[in-house]
C-alpha cells in the first residue's frame, strides 16, 4: 500500500485526483500541513526534491518524489482504477485523460478564470462555445456507457471529472446543463461516491452562471501585485512567431500554468464561524429533520437541541417595504440575498416569508447562526445585503421567541399589519 505526503493548496482540482484516486485503493496520503504556495514550492529544500516548483507534488514515505497530478494520481491508483487486467480498457483510461489535460482543461479555464478576476476577458472568445463542443463529445460518449472506460469508475472518470468541476462550480448553469443530460448524469455519479465525497466536500452545482466584472480583475491583480498578470501575458509575446494554428495550442500550457498560479494565490476567504465554539447543536441533524418530518416534528426538535450559549436567533424586517411591488420580484430580492450567501450556509439557518399582495407586502424572517454577535458583520462576503433589513437578536428562552420561531418555520400567520402570509424561502 503507498504511502506518503502531498503538497498542495487547498482545492486543487489538479490534486483531487489523486486524493480520490487514494480513497479508491487505501493508499495513505497525508497532505503536507503549513504548506504555502508561493513560499513552501519556492524553497531550496522544495526545489531539491521537485525542480518545476510545480503543485501538486507527491513524496513517498521512502523518499521518491513524484510530479505532475496524472502520474501521482497513477501511483496511488488500485489496478482496477488503471484499468485493470485488459490492456484495451487500460488504454482507454490513457485516452480520457489526455482527453481531459488537451480539450477539457484548457476551455474550462478560458471560460471560467476571467469571471473569478485571474485572467483578462479576451474579446470575441469562444470559450464557450469551445466548451460545449466538449461536453457533446462526452454527452454522446455517455449516451450508452455508464463509466468512461470499462464497467467500473476508473482513473478515467476520476480525471475528467475534475477536470470538469470549475465548469459546473461556476458556469454550467442549469440552462446551460440542460442539453447535456447523459454527462449531467454522470457527472452526478462520480460526484455522489463515498470516495469522491470524501475529497471534494460541499460541492454545490451552479445554480447561476458567474459574470465578468473588470472590478474583480483589477481587484485581484493589485493584491497580486500584477505577478501573475505578467506572467499570464508573457507567452502572448511568442505567439507572433509561431503559426497561427500551432500558437493557441502551444501557448495554452503555459498559460494556465500562470492562472493556476494565480488560483493559487488567491487569499482563501477563512470562515469567521470556524473560530467559535462549535458547541452543541448540529445544524446538519436539524436540516435533514426539518427538511424529512412535518413541522410538528421537526420545530419540537429544534427547541429540544438549540443549544443558547453558543448559538443565536435572530429577527430580520426588510426596511423599504413601500418600495416592493410585485410579489414574484419581492421573492426575487430573497432568492438573490441567499445566493450571496452561499458560504455561510453551513453555520446557519433561516425562514424567510412573504405578506401581503401585489404593492402591499412586507418581508421579514427568522435566522439562526453560530456565535452571538450579528454574522453578516464577520465577513466582507456576507455584507452585501444585510443593511436592508432592521436585526434584532431574541431571547431564545423567551416564549415570545418560541411562537416567533413557529411561525416563520412553519410558514403561517400574518406580519404586523396583518397581512397574510403568502410564500416563503429557507436557507439552509
Amino acid at each position: 500500500m503507498s504511502t506518503g505526503t502531498l503538497y498542495t493548496y487547498p482545492e486543487n482540482f489538479r490534486a483531487y485526483k489523486a486524493l480520490i484516486a487514494a480513497q479508491y485503493s487505501g493508499a495513505k496520503v497525508k497532505v503536507a500541513e503549513n504548506f504555502k504556495f508561493g513560499e513552501t514550492n519556492k524553497s531550496a529544500e522544495f526545489l531539491k526534491k521537485f525542480p518545476s516548483g510545480k503543485v501538486p507534488a507527491f513524496e513517498t514515505a521512502e523518499g521518491k518524489c513524484l510530479s505532475e497530478s496524472n502520474a501521482i494520481a497513477y501511483f496511488l491508483a488500485s489496478e482496477q482504477l488503471r484499468g485493470g487486467k485488459c490492456p484495451f480498457v487500460q488504454s482507454q483510461v490513457q485516452q480520457w485523460i489526455s482527453f481531459a489535460d488537451n480539450e477539457i482543461v484548457p476551455v474550462s479555464c478560458a471560460w471560467v478564470f476571467p469571471l473569478l478576476g485571474i485572467l483578462p476577458q479576451q474579446k470575441n472568445t469562444t470559450a464557450k462555445q469551445d466548451a460545449e463542443v466538449v461536453l457533446q463529445q462526452l454527452n454522446k460518449k455517455l449516451l450508452d456507457a455508464t463509466y468512461l472506460a470499462g464497467e467500473r469508475i476508473t482513473l478515467a472518470d476520476i480525471v475528467v471529472f475534475c477536470s470538469l468541476l470549475h465548469l459546473y462550480e461556476h458556469v454550467l448553469e442549469p440552462s446551460v446543463r440542460k442539453p447535456y443530460g447523459n454527462v449531467n448524469r454522470w457527472f452526478v455519479t462520480i460526484l455522489n461516491q463515498p470516495q469522491v465525497q470524501a475529497v471534494v466536500k460541499d460541492f454545490k452545482l451552479c445554480e447561476k452562471a458567474l459574470v465578468f466584472d473588470p472590478k474583480k480583475y483589477a481587484e485581484f491583480q493589485a493584491k497580486l501585485g500584477g505577478g501573475a498578470n505578467k506572467q499570464a501575458q508573457q507567452p502572448k509575446q511568442k505567439e507572433e512567431k509561431k503559426p497561427k494554428a500551432a500558437a493557441k495550442k502551444a501557448d495554452e500550457p503555459e498559460d494556465l500554468d500562470a492562472a493556476d498560479e494565480a488560483l493559487a494565490m488567491e487569499p482563501k476567504s477563512k470562515d469567521p464561524f470556524d473560530a467559535m465554539p462549535k458547541g452543541t447543536f448540529n445544524f446538519d441533524d436539524f436540516k435533514r429533520c426539518y427538511s424529512n418530518e412535518e413541522e410538528a416534528k421537526s420545530i419540537p426538535y429544534f427547541f429540544e437541541k438549540f443549544d443558547p450559549e453558543n448559538y443565536s436567533i435572530w429577527y430580520g424586517e426588510y426596511k423599504y417595504s413601500q418600495e416592493l411591488s410585485k410579489v414574484f420580484m419581492s421573492c426575487n430580492l430573497i432568492t438573490g440575498m441567499f445566493q450571496r450567501l452561499d458560504k455561510m450556509r453551513k453555520q446557519a439557518f433561516a425562514s424567510v416569508c412573504l405578506f401581503g399582495e401585489d404593492n402591499n407586502s412586507t418581508i421579514s424572517g427568522v435566522w439562526v447562526w453560530r456565535g452571538q454577535d450579528l454574522a453578516f458583520t464577520l465577513s466582507p462576503d456576507w455584507q452585501i445585503d444585510y443593511e436592508v433589513y432592521e436585526w434584532k437578536k431574541l431571547d431564545a428562552k423567551s416564549e415570545e421567541t418560541k411562537k416567533l420561531v413557529t411561525q416563520y418555520f412553519s410558514w403561517a400567520g400574518t406580519d404586523k399589519e396583518g397581512r397574510k402570509f403568502n410564500q416563503g424561502k429557507i436557507f439552509k
